[in-house]
């Protein structure tokens, strides 16, 4: 727990660090860029936080459920979040053959899990169980807000290296010595975003991590997840699920990935994942020991 919640404090100040040394660089010292990037970044990033239960649901078309319509699932639910000390949250079921689950919402008085019929008719009550101690895992580390922090600050920087970028390109000559030098700022306006990004995605894989980490304790056992990410990853490729990237992310399994599950050696491609490698994420949970 503490490493990964230390490597997660650590990839937030990176970013911190980013966007105050790129406004310094291409903004020459003025913090009109930063102001102006952290405005936009907190509009677009701030509205799709406040509203992301609905538009997680609305994106899944989903439908909110409640212990008649699946007392079973239903149940369970209830009962996971009683033991992790959580709130009972909204429960919805989207109709998509795909296994797979996503947890939503400001927080935990507000959250809002969500599984696929797939993942209700493909798996067992255990692994379903793991899914969904997962799901919960990630509303009591309030991840949904973690990662709207990290889409922020890479949203900031993006605007930040775009609005320079623009200046630069369609600034007349300027004799200006305090002026950047305009090759290096548009170097730093593509290669800026592209460092946020990398950071941003590394910030959402090890929330991943922390939520199987925490789904295995309140189990006692890494098992039954490991199995249903096994399962996850196999069936995810015979049933494929149209999600919008930016949803995508939510997913236990990334829906939009191709599969991997097999290896975990040096793949740049990962580096631009939402998501831990699949197998990486089995051999973590199946080394956990409990007492």
């Amino acid at each position: 727990m503490f490493k990964n919640t230390m490597k997660t404090t650590v990839l937030l100040a990176a970013l911190g660090g980013l966007i105050v040394a790129v406004a310094g660089l291409l903004g020459g010292g003025s913090s009109g860029a930063v102001m102006i990037g952290l405005v936009l970044a907190l509009v677009m990033v701030g509205g799709s936080y406040w509203f992301s239960d609905k538009l997680a649901l609305r994106a899944a078309n989903a439908q909110v459920i409640t212990e008649s319509d699946h007392p079973e699932f239903y149940g369970m639910v209830r009962d996971l979040a009683r033991r992790a000390e959580l709130p009972m949250p909204t429960v919805a079921l989207s109709p998509s053959d795909q296994p797979n689950a996503f947890a939503t919402g400001r927080g935990p008085q507000k959250a809002v899990v969500c599984a696929t019929t797939g993942l209700l008719q493909s798996l067992s009550r255990d692994e379903i169980e793991g899914v969904m101690a997962h799901e919960l895992m990630h509303v009591k580390n309030r991840d949904i807000l973690i990662g709207s922090v990290a889409a922020a600050i890479a949203t900031a920087i993006s605007s930040i290296a775009q609005m320079a970028m623009f200046a630069t390109m369609f600034a007349g000559s300027s004799d200006d010595e305090d002026r950047p030098n305009p090759f290096a700022v548009i170097l730093v306006s593509m290669l800026a975003p592209l460092a946020a990004s990398l950071i941003q995605m590394a910030v959402s894989r090890s929330r991943e991590f922390e939520a199987d980490r925490g789904a295995a304790e309140l189990l006692r056992n890494g098992e039954s997840l490991a199995r249903a990410l096994e399962r996850i990853e196999v069936m995810a490729q015979r049933h494929p699920m149209v999600v919008a990237p930016a949803q995508a992310q939510a997913y236990i399994h990334n829906p939009l990935a191709e599969m991997h599950a097999r290896g975990s050696g040096p793949n740049v491609a990962r580096l631009f994942s939402t998501h831990p490698n699949t197998q990486d994420r089995i051999d973590r949970l199946r080394a956990m020991r409990f007492n």
